[in-house]
C-alpha cells in the first residue's frame, strides 16, 4: 500500500516500487505496466504544456473509458491543473452550461464516438465561447519531450498554494435541473480511497473491471485505488456482456464491479453455464450508485461463489460508507455497509432537523474528509450544508444500533398517495423477489385525485410471462405491504432507462407515463 498527498505521487511511488506489474489491460491488448504508465503519462504531459496547459488551468475532458483517458488524467494531474471530467453521454446544453460557469480552457474530446460527433459539438460550444480552445484525441494523446518538461515542473512545484489545493471539479448529474461542480481536492479524493480500498481488502494481485465511467467520480477513485495498492484495472470502453464478459474471465477479474445492472449480466451469463464458475478468481463484487434488490445478493453468493459488497455516497462526498466482504449475508444484502474507517459521520434527522432513534428513516447527513468544498457556484452552499456544516444529501435512510446504513429512497422520491408517503424503495425491493420480475422501478405519476398514483414499471423475466395487476396485487399482500402501497398502475418495458453509473433515470420515466 503506497500513501501519498497526491494523484500524481501516487503515480511515481507506484512506478518506483512495482514498475513492471501490470497497471491497465484493455480489450484490444494494449497493455501498460505502472513504469510504462508514469512515462507515457510525462510525455502526455510535455505535450499538453506545449498548448499551455499547467498549474490552474481549468480543463474539461469527456472521454470514454481507455487507457488514454487514465494517462491524460496523470498528466493533468503532473501539471497541476484543475481537471474536470464530464461524461460522455452529455450533449452541448449540459457540456456548454459546465464549461461555461467553470470557465473552463480546454475542452478535451474523443472525435466521433458511438457515431456522435464529439469534436463539432466542443467547436460549436468554443464559438460561443471565445476563451475556450478544443483538442480533439483523434489521432491520441498529445506528445512532447518529457525531459525538456523537467525543469519546468521543477520550478512550477516550487509555487505555494494551499496544503490541498483544488483539483478538481466533478459535475452531478443534470436530469432535473442545471448540474452542479462539486469541489474537491487530491486529499478528499484519496481519503475516499482509504476507505474504500480497506473495506474491500484490495490487493496487489486483484484485477479490476474497470467497467465504470472514467469520468465519473467512481472511475476516478478506481484509478486511485489501483495506483495505491498496485492492482491491474481491465479497462472497458463499452459494457456488452457478448464481449466484456469473456474479456474479463479470459484475464482473471477478482472485483467485479460496478453495480446492479452489471451484477444482474454477470449472473444471467453464469446461469447459462451453471456447472463452470463464469469468474473463477472471484473475491467480490464491489456496487454503489444504485439500489441492490436484497434477492440479487443471495442469488449470487449461492451461484457465482462471492458476495456484493456496495457502499454508499455522492459526488459530492463519495465512499461514505462500504460493507466488507465478511460481514453477515444479512447485512450484505440489506445494507451499504458501516462508516468508513476514518472521520466520516452519518446524522439520521427528521423533518425539523432533529436526530431520529436508531433504527428510525431520515434524511441522511454527513461530514466526512472526502467531502467536497463546496459547490464552484458557491450561491448553492447554503442550501447543500447544515449549520453544522453536515451535507444535506437528500436521501432517506436509517442506521442500525451496529452503525449499518440502510438507504431507503430519495426525499424526492417518496410517493406521496393522499398524503400517506410511500418508499417507491420498499415496493421495488417487494417486487423485485417475484420470479416473473427480471427489474422494476416505481415512479409516482401525478393524479388529480390522489395527488399521486403509485406506478410499477417492470422488466418481465426473460422467457417468462408478464406479471398480471392483479397476480401483483396478491403478491404484495401477502409479502405484507399496506394496501395503500400496492400500486395502482403496472407498466412493462423491455429495458429500463439507465445513466451509465446503473441508475434507473425515473424522470424519464414519470415523463413516458404522466399525462
Amino acid at each position: 500500500m503506497i500513501d501519498a498527498t497526491s494523484l500524481w505521487g501516487l503515480v511515481l511511488g507506484r512506478a518506483e516500487a512495482t514498475p513492471n506489474a501490470l497497471c491497465v489491460l484493455d480489450e484490444a491488448g494494449r497493455a501498460l505496466d505502472f513504469k510504462g504508465f508514469r512515462n507515457n503519462a510525462l510525455v502526455c504531459a510535455a505535450g499538453l504544456a506545449d498548448r499551455g496547459i499547467g498549474r490552474g488551468t481549468r480543463v474539461s475532458w469527456q472521454l470514454p473509458t481507455r487507457i488514454d483517458s487514465l494517462v491524460l488524467c496523470a498528466a493533468l494531474s503532473r501539471l497541476g491543473a484543475i481537471q474536470n471530467p464530464i461524461l460522455p453521454i452529455y450533449r452541448e446544453a449540459d457540456v456548454g452550461f459546465v464549461t461555461r460557469e467553470l470557465g473552463s480552457e480546454w475542452l478535451i474530446v474523443p472525435g466521433v464516438l458511438r457515431g456522435f460527433d464529439h469534436a463539432a459539438m466542443a467547436k460549436a460550444i468554443a464559438r460561443e465561447t471565445p476563451t475556450l480552445q478544443v483538442l480533439d484525441l483523434s489521432a491520441g494523446l498529445p506528445t512532447g519531450d518529457a525531459d525538456a518538461l523537467a525543469p519546468m515542473l521543477a520550478e512550477a512545484d516550487k509555487v505555494e498554494e494551499t496544503d490541498d489545493p483544488l483539483r478538481w471539479v466533478l459535475y452531478s448529474s443534470g436530469t432535473t435541473a442545471d448540474p452542479k461542480g462539486a469541489k474537491h481536492s487530491d486529499g478528499t479524493l484519496l481519503a475516499a480511497s482509504a476507505g474504500f480500498c480497506e473495506r474491500l481488502q484490495l490487493a496487489s494481485d486483484d484485477r479490476i473491471a474497470l467497467v465504470f465511467p472514467v469520468t465519473h467520480i467512481g472511475g476516478i477513485l478506481w484509478l486511485i485505488n489501483g495506483l495505491r495498492v498496485g492492482c491491474a484495472q481491465l479497462v472497458v470502453e463499452h459494457f456488452d456482456p457478448a464481449t466484456t464478459i469473456p474479456f474479463l474471465a479470459e484475464n482473471g477479474v477478482t472485483q467485479a464491479t460496478a453495480g446492479t445492472v452489471f451484477h444482474q449480466a454477470y449472473l444471467r451469463e453464469q446461469r447459462r453455464q451453471p456447472e463452470k464458475p463464469l469468474f473463477p478468481e472471484l473475491r467480490t463484487l464491489p456496487g454503489g450508485g444504485a439500489p441492490k434488490p436484497p434477492p440479487l445478493h443471495f442469488d449470487i453468493r449461492r451461484e457465482m461463489g462471492a458476495p456484493i459488497v456496495s457502499g454508499y455516497g455522492l459526488t459530492e462526498c463519495p465512499v461514505l460508507t462500504l460493507n466488507s466482504p465478511d460481514d453477515p449475508d444479512e447485512k450484505l444484502a440489506h445494507t451499504e455497509g458501516r462508516a468508513s474507517p476514518e472521520g466520516v459521520l452519518i446524522r439520521i434527522v427528521d423533518v425539523d432537523e432533529r436526530p431520529v432513534a436508531t433504527g428510525a428513516e431520515g434524511e441522511i447527513r454527513v461530514r466526512a474528509p472526502q467531502l467536497c468544498h463546496g459547490y464552484w457556484n458557491a450561491e448553492l452552499d447554503a442550501a447543500a450544508f447544515d449549520a453544522a456544516g453536515f451535507f444535506r444529501t437528500g436521501d432517506l435512510g436509517s442506521l442500525d444500533t451496529e452503525g449499518f446504513l440502510r438507504v431507503t429512497g430519495r426525499l424526492k422520491d417518496v410517493i406521496i398517495r393522499k398524503g400517506e408517503n410511500i418508499s417507491a424503495r420498499e415496493v421495488e425491493d417487494a417486487l423485485f423477489s417475484h420470479p416473473k420480475v427480471a427489474e422494476v422501478a416505481v415512479v409516482g405519476l401525478p393524479d388529480a385525485e390522489r395527488g399521486e398514483l403509485c406506478c410499477a414499471v417492470v422488466v418481465t423475466t426473460a422467457g417468462g410471462a408478464p406479471l398480471g395487476f392483479e397476480e401483483m396485487t396478491r403478491y404484495l399482500s401477502d409479502a405484507g405491504l399496506m394496501r395503500q402501497k400496492i400500486p395502482e398502475r403496472l407498466e412493462f418495458v423491455d429495458a429500463l432507462p439507465r445513466n451509465p453509473t446503473g441508475k434507473v433515470l425515473k424522470q424519464a420515466l414519470r415523463g413516458r407515463y404522466s399525462g
